[in-house]
């Protein structure tokens, strides 16, 4: 049993931080309250702030963050992506974040890391993986997709992926900008193609994440029931309503993709770079909207795209306090919200009596400073204290 006491608590909850002693039995959280109990062990945190375990809801993990992550992902073997995977899961959980989702990966790799996390084999982020993409066939992503067309074939896709231990699926409604010769903002799929994946995976038992960058793509994934827009660039008040209409459906900006990729200077390809700087002045101008208007955002890095490191989830956070979200939205955007948009709000995501003991302290308040996320003192995953500074 362990007792945390002295530090100021952001639940998650209500948005609020609040003096209370968190005691954790048996990987929960058995109580939070005014005193620990007298056969508790003791963490003091005094002048720290404990928070749920932070949540990256888009990751990457078999990418490092290279200039070219098509030649690494596709050049690397399977064993090779294997380790990258683990490494990153771990860079993940030193910087606070215990759970992550994984939106592609070559193969079955990022499946087989999600289950030796959860079978103890090896020490990182929890994992929430969607193995191969489904794309169209030379759609974005193909090289780490399932490149499929067409109502039935897309339907077989679906089947396969719950098949093959998927944790969610993963569609690419759009182009994107990493895929060379890949317009962005053009539509991939037909409504019908979209609206029979998402009732195989709903079928199924699995929530859906779309990548999505301009407003018919996005419409046409959100009108056939998709959970998750990735990106969402190019959103008008159409899209905005429709992300609205439904209480379970969270908008996933990754603004750090862009921001890390436009500020690594000439070492960015110059093609990707144009498309980079296409979708910059709309994008926040578009997220600022939505906000406003009432949409649920939840935090994604993108990391392992280019120049995006793993573990790079605070600098999000802060990111989006600058599209218009108050310190408390955002941290809210990689709890509570970042765990319903996995579909573990019973699990994760706040810090209550029954949940997952996945806790994290950091050196000073982040309502106050947002930079605090940056300084992790202690993170518990699953109850379990674990030291960043034993991976550095």
């Amino acid at each position: 049993m362990i007792g945390i006491v002295g530090a100021r608590v952001f639940d998650a909850v209500d948005g609020t931080v609040r003096d209370a002693t968190v005691t954790i039995h048996n990987g929960l959280v058995s109580a939070v309250g005014p005193a620990a109990p007298p056969d508790a062990t003791i963490v003091d945190g005094s002048g720290m702030t404990l928070l749920p375990g932070l949540i990256d809801c888009h990751t990457h993990l078999c990418a490092t963050a290279t200039t070219d992550i098509i030649a690494q992902m596709t050049g690397d073997s399977p064993t090779r992506a294997a380790i990258h995977a683990v490494r990153n899961a771990l860079a993940h959980l030193d910087a606070g974040v215990t759970t992550v989702r994984d939106c592609g990966a070559l193969g079955g790799v990022a499946i087989e890391v999600a289950r030796a996390v959860d079978d103890g084999l090896v020490e990182g982020a929890r994992v929430q993986a969607a193995g191969l993409v489904i794309t169209m066939t030379g759609g974005h992503g193909y090289f780490l997709g399932r490149e499929v067309d067409g109502v039935d074939e897309v339907r077989k896709a679906t089947r396969l992926a719950a098949k093959e231990g998927a944790g969610f699926i993963k569609v690419m409604s759009t182009g994107g900008l990493l895929t060379p010769g890949v317009t962005a903002g053009r539509t991939a799929y037909a409504p019908e193609e979209l609206k029979v994946l998402v009732e195989e995976a709903h079928h199924a038992g699995l929530r859906v994440a779309t990548h999505a960058i301009g407003n018919e793509g996005i419409k046409n994934a959100l009108r056939a029931g998709v959970d998750s827009v990735e990106h969402g660039f190019y959103l008008d008040d159409e899209a905005i309503e429709l992300l609205l209409a439904r209480d379970d459906v969270y908008l996933v900006p990754t603004l750090a993709g862009v921001e890390c990729a436009l500020a690594s200077g000439d070492r960015l390809a110059p093609w990707l770079r144009a498309k980079s700087e296409a979708v910059v002045a709309d994008r926040e101008a578009s997220f600022r909207r939505a906000h406003a208007a009432g949409v649920r955002f939840a935090a994604g890095t993108d990391a392992g795209t280019p120049f995006n490191r793993h573990g790079g989830l605070p600098e999000e956070i802060a990111l989006m306090t600058r599209i218009g979200l108050s310190a408390a939205e955002a941290l809210v955007a990689a709890t509570r919200h970042a765990a319903a948009n996995l579909g573990l709000a019973d699990r994760i995501g706040t810090i209550e009596a029954g949940k997952v003991a996945d806790l994290i302290l950091v050196d000073g308040d982040p309502l106050a400073d947002i930079s605090a996320l940056r300084r992790v003192r202690q993170v518990i995953q699953g109850g379990v204290p674990r030291s960043p500074a034993a991976h550095r």
